[in-house]
Formats: structure tokens, sequence, C-alpha cells
């Protein structure tokens, strides 16, 4: 929560410079604001394998809300629209396309997802449309050489997999890690970071096996199995996978009642 409104209060701050900008420029704003307005444009998965993060865009919801209760910023409103996009990429394009368009909102804040945002990068560079916040710590996402309009936010997942890399080795150092990561550019940045923080040596000694998953599997029992086979006893999952919290039973892993073995879970929340 404290990350939410730190980022929330990160675009205020922003708002209040474009404002002063465009009053400065007599009067002539972007598509998407007005002398009362703010229309800021936003993708959530409030449906599909990730809808458990719908919990940020009604955060944010509730924000502006309160934020025009109170005045809103320069005396103009948020008006913030959100959209479903199930965590699909070809729903998000939809959705931006809609927002863009149709909505004419001044940018695009805080979309979350790795692939549904790369879905739509191309396309609001090319619209000059501020893709603002992104909600992805994919390093794809802090590029201003070849996409000026995309501004990333949080700890890049590279970064984060180093710090995970730092703990294993001081308190696992003879581990035998199985890796379950999400098929795409986050879950391939976690795997890079952990390697490189782990080190050649370590990263041939320990890891004893890495398999993905899509997002839309309905279970990931394969995956662990797999992993159990291969000697795995230290978990490292770069994503939660919306089935896995239920296969993960304190510190004991189980699946398909055949595997029990003690795991100690690496897991990002």
């Amino acid at each position: 929560m404290a990350r939410i409104r730190g980022v929330l209060l990160a675009f205020v701050a922003l708002a209040l410079s474009m404002g002063a900008e465009a009053a400065a420029a007599e009067k002539k704003y972007d598509q998407g604001a007005t002398d009362s307005e703010i229309k800021i444009g936003n993708i959530m998965p409030y449906s599909g394998p990730l809808s458990a993060y719908a919990l940020i865009g009604r955060t944010q919801e509730a924000f502006f809300r309160k934020l025009n209760a109170e005045g809103g910023i320069n005396g103009r409103k948020i008006n913030f629209v959100s959209y479903d996009d199930g965590f699909s990429p070809a729903k998000t394009v939809e959705q931006a396309r809609k927002l863009v368009e149709s909505d004419e909102v001044l940018l695009i804040f805080q979309s979350l997802g790795t692939p549904t945002n790369n879905a739509i990068q191309k396309y609001l560079n090319e619209k000059k449309v501020p893709q603002l916040f992104v909600a992805t710590g994919a390093t794809k996402f802090g590029d201003p050489k070849n996409f000026p309009w995309t501004m990333g936010w949080q700890p890049t997942y590279q970064t984060e997999g180093r710090i995970y890399a730092k703990y294993i080795l001081e308190n696992l150092p003879q581990g035998k890690i199985g890796i379950l990561y999400q098929n795409d550019d986050s879950g391939r940045d976690y795997l890079k970071g952990l390697k490189d923080g782990l080190g050649a040596e370590a990263t041939k000694r320990m890891i004893v096996g890495e398999i993905p998953y899509e997002p839309t599997d309905p279970t990931v029992d394969r995956q662990i199995v797999t992993l159990k086979t291969l000697g795995a006893r230290t978990f490292f999952s770069t994503r939660p996978h919306r089935n896995l919290p239920r296969r993960l039973s304190g510190r004991r892993l189980r699946s398909a009642g055949s595997l029990s073995c003690s795991l100690p879970a690496s897991r990002i929340p």
C-alpha cells in the first residue's frame, strides 16, 4: 500500500508540473486536459489469471476520488478511466485504442503486466501518448532512446533476482534450486537476475531445474513434480501462479497427492 501511495503522489507532483507548464503555454492543452479536467487511462486485469492484482486499480480509483473531493489538482478533477483486459495482450491493445481514440485520455497510467504493456508500447509511442509508471519491473520498459514516451516505475525484476540470490547464498549455500518462471520477459528477467546474483559457479552447482509456465495454465502440478524429480530442495517462483498458493502449505509443497517434500519457498509476493 505504501508503494502504491508513493507512486500516486509522484503522479500528482508530475501533474502539478504539467499544469504549470500548460498555463504558461497560454492554455494550449494536449488531448485529455482542460481547465477543469485531466483524463487518465488505465488498464488492469480485473478478470482472468491475474485478477488478484485488480486491487491495485481499485486503490488508484479510490485515491483519485479522494483527491477530487479535496479539490483536485490546481482546480482540475481527475477523470480516471480504467478498463479490464483479463491479462490478455490482444484485449490490452483493444482497450488502449479505446482509451486513446475514443476516450481521448491524456496518458495511460500504471497499467499492469509485462506482456500486456509490451503489446501497446509501440502504439502509444507512435501516438505520443505517455505510457507512465508502467506496473512491471521488466527492463525493456526503461529504454528512453527507443521508447521516449514509456516510463517504468518499480525496481527491475533483474534487481529483485539478484537480491534473492544474495539471500540464498547467505542462508542456503548448499541449496538445490528448482525454478518455476512465467514464460515472458518478466520471468526471464527474474531468471537472469538470479543467475547473475549467484554467479557462474553457484548457478551451475545449485540450480537443478528451471521450468516455464504460461499464466493461463490451469495448474503447475507437472512443473512442480518435475522439479522434485530433478532433486530441488529450494523452490524459487518468479510469479505467483493463481494455483500455486494452495499448493504451498506452510513450508511444505504438495502436488497430486503423491509428492510431499520440504521445500523452503522463495516466492515473489
